[in-house]
């Protein structure tokens, strides 16, 4: 095909005798059939624009002094033998992923220390964090990383937009982006655990009268490291564009399934060291002890996103962008529960005259949100000026239904039991409104010198009512009006060389399971509020680059996991009054020759609460308070030193080596900082080799093999720590879980890109 260029800037492709077969596959594997006649295509470079119009409002350039990493579509690429998102990020700066079962099922990801609840993600601009537990589930979507153009990771308070305040960072997501011309990726990989992944990412091009259609599905499935760990995932992506000279307008649809095992309990040492893959939850023992298990404890979910962006330059100053987005999410988890307390399943026990049984039952829930931004952006030579605003509302229901209960005997002798649902157990609803306002300013007061405010206001409505699954009574109202102002400067020392400095406050909202821990306490969470100062430099040269950053992230009221964990597997939090996160960041990489590179990063920070008094109970579940104060002591899952390194080599022009190594610092399961919550250190080495074929007609073949914890460490996350007070013998003791984490293990993958 033939590419002529007009003087107005824009590409005329003349037809050829026949249609290419890359533009018939492509073509095919969207399920459409495109006549591709003449037709007329802006610049590249104008499609770019339009398409940076649309994320820029929650990404910074450059000239933002925010602590910033962005991962590239290649890069994304090549990760994607990870199977969730979390993994594909592990070797950023500051950041610890771990996983309930072998890198598949529940992941979890931390920045400097912070949970994944306090760090705000969005996919283009839109909060895709849960407005009541403030989490985001990556395997309800899974591989989100196949499906996006790039990654931007801010550490620290991170630039404004809509959903919860970032505490520890921001994950923007880009999703894919138009292509030029028709294209396709088929992508197959299977490995331990009977792990299979497969997927087709595909575009059409930019098509008659400026319009384009891009699609990504993605599979796995696992038998998963832990017993009863098996998990089946899909994911679905749609995405619908049409550009003119000055507008874009895109329509995109994701949507996830998935059905995984329970494995969020964790296990204490004594069963791990027995069998590293146990998991006790379904355990049924008989009256003659032999154990089985429930075949069907699993969690379930289905959720979708239908987002509709606008995106229009005005002038050659001023631009517009738009969103709407609608979020439906449905799922359940089944579990079997044995010896009960069915008083608290509001069930009559003096009637049925007996207390505790084993049960089957589901919890439920069903949300929908309903997101809309607005934003313009205007930009001279030395001046970049974004004002803008998002309201979030979300409605939440949350139920639960008895399934089956065991036959007991109740008066008179006689045998009671249940095998049709009992749907009174609880219900309740949240309802959340979120609307946000903010100004950006980047303003140059001289070539080098340049200047960032960022103001965000941001207003939030909350009601909970209902009652609990543990039949108690839920009351709540609160509204929040909070200010989160940041700013800074960033000095350009050489075309190679930057400084910059950043202050901002942050405040943020109490989870939906900590407010519920309060009510059942007869006492109220809190808000959280972050002062963050940080101070970089940052060199870059073609073959050397060198990152380094200082940050002291200090709270008042900061919520920190203290060890306990729901039936849900939710960490539960508690206040502390006073709080910081110290550290310092160095990034850097050295290319010796073509053939051999080196990258890492390392961080070394201090985690402290000033002065920790914890409520310590005589056992899990008790009403009785007994405070103990600790004195000053490390946050807990926070440790202070954290480094990844990459070692790449390149025998040939289409082959690559790499060694991969990843280092996590002691750490504490809880806020005690007592011996027996510490959780050793780790160093991971983990093997990947990949070469590709240049096929006919273009086409390439990539053959990838990982091999993961090549030195088959033995090492556990906690899974939760449980500290108890006895105040009339003095006496604390310590009772903990563990997330088995997996040896030595592999992963194959082939990809043809055509």
């Amino acid at each position: 095909m033939e590419k002529t260029r007009n003087s107005r800037g824009r590409y005329h492709l003349h037809k050829a005798t026949q249609t290419s077969r890359k533009q018939r596959i492509a073509c095919l594997a969207l399920v459409f059939t495109f006549h591709l006649s003449p037709l007329t295509l802006q610049a590249q470079d104008t499609i770019r624009a339009l398409d940076e119009v649309m994320i820029q409002d929650v990404r910074v350039s450059n000239k933002a002094p925010l602590t910033t990493s962005t991962i590239d579509r290649k890069t994304l690429e090549e990760n994607k033998v990870a199977a969730a998102l979390p993994y594909m990020l592990e070797l950023e700066p500051s950041v610890v992923t771990s996983s309930e079962n072998g890198t598949v099922g529940v992941t979890n990801l931390r920045i400097r220390g912070v949970d994944a609840t306090r760090i705000n993600v969005n996919i283009n601009g839109i909060p895709l964090n849960d407005a009541e537990s403030q989490s985001v589930y990556w395997y309800n979507i899974p591989n989100l990383g196949g499906m996006a153009q790039s990654v931007q990771l801010q550490r620290g308070v991170g630039a404004s937009n809509g959903g919860s305040a970032a505490f520890g960072g921001a994950m923007s997501l880009q999703t894919l982006n138009t292509s030029a011309k028709p294209y396709a990726t088929t992508d197959i990989s299977w490995g331990s655990w009977n792990t299979r992944q497969y997927g087709i990412v595909a575009g059409s091009g930019l098509i008659k009268h400026g319009f384009s259609f891009d699609a990504a599905y993605n599979g796995l499935t696992s038998d998963g490291f832990i017993r009863g760990g098996q998990t089946d995932q899909q994911s679905l992506f749609l995405s619908g564009s049409h550009y003119s000279d000055r507008s874009l307008l895109k329509l995109i649809a994701i949507i996830g399934k998935q059905k995984s095992g329970i494995t969020w309990d964790g296990a204490e040492a004594e069963d791990l060291d027995a069998d590293p893959t146990y998991n006790g939850r379904g355990k049924i023992k008989d009256e003659y002890g032999n154990v089985s298990y429930y075949d069907n404890e699993t969690d379930n979910y289905w959720q979708q996103h239908y987002q509709l962006y606008y995106s229009y330059i005005l002038s050659s100053r001023w631009s517009l962008n738009s969103a709407l987005d609608y979020t439906h999410g449905y799922g359940y988890t089944e579990s079997y529960k044995r010896g009960e307390d069915i008083f608290g399943y509001g069930m009559d026990t003096l009637a049925l005259g007996f207390r505790y049984t084993d049960l089957i039952y589901n919890k439920i829930m069903r949300n929908d949100a309903y997101t809309a931004n607005l934003s313009a952006r205007y930009e001279r030579d030395n001046l970049a000026l974004t004002l803008g605003g998002s309201y979030q509302f979300y409605n939440g229901q949350h139920y639960g239904e008895v399934l089956w209960m065991k036959e007991e005997k109740g008066h008179n002798g006689t045998t009671v039991s249940r095998d049709d649902p009992f749907d009174d157990w609880y219900s309740n609803t949240g309802k959340k409104h979120d609307a946000v306002a903010y100004a950006k300013l980047n303003y140059d007061l001289s070539p080098n010198l340049n200047l960032y405010a960022d103001l965000q206001t941001r207003f939030i409505s909350y009601s909970l009512h209902g009652t609990d699954d543990d039949y108690g009574r839920l009351d709540y109202d609160t509204t929040h009006l909070f200010f989160n102002p940041k700013v800074g400067v960033n000095y350009r020392i050489s075309d190679s060389q930057r400084a910059y400095f950043v202050a901002g406050i942050a405040n943020r909202e109490a989870a939906r399971a900590d407010i519920k821990e309060a009510l059942g306490n007869n006492t109220r969470m809190k808000h959280e509020t972050m002062l963050d100062l940080e101070l970089g430099y940052q060199l870059q040269k073609q073959d050397f680059h060198f990152e380094g950053n200082l940050y002291a992230m200090l709270y008042k009221d900061q919520l920190v996991a203290n060890g306990k964990i729901t039936n849900s597997g939710y960490a539960l939090m508690d206040n502390v009054e006073k709080s910081y996160r110290l550290g310092i960041e160095l990034v850097g990489g050295y290319r010796f020759c073509k053939q051999l590179s080196f990258d890492g990063n390392l961080t070394l920070s201090m985690n402290r609460i000033a002065d920790y008094t914890g409520d310590l109970t005589l056992e899990w579940g008790s009403p009785i308070h007994n405070p103990y104060n600790f004195g000053a002591t490390d946050l807990a899952l926070s440790p202070s030193v954290v480094g990844a390194a990459v070692l790449t080599y390149r025998p040939l022009e289409r082959a690559k080596i790499q060694l991969i190594g990843k280092y996590v610092g002691k750490q504490y399961a809880d806020n005690t900082g007592r011996e027996e919550s510490l959780l050793d250190d780790y160093f991971l080495l983990n093997a990947r080799a990949s070469y590709t074929f240049n096929m006919r007609h273009g086409n390439e073949l990539e053959c990838q093999l990982v091999v993961n914890n090549v030195l088959d460490v033995n090492y556990r996350h906690s899974a939760w720590s449980g500290t108890y007070y006895d105040p009339a013998t003095g006496t604390l003791t310590t009772s903990r879980g563990y997330f088995q984490q997996p040896g030595i293990n592999f992963m194959g993958r082939i990809l043809y890109k055509f």
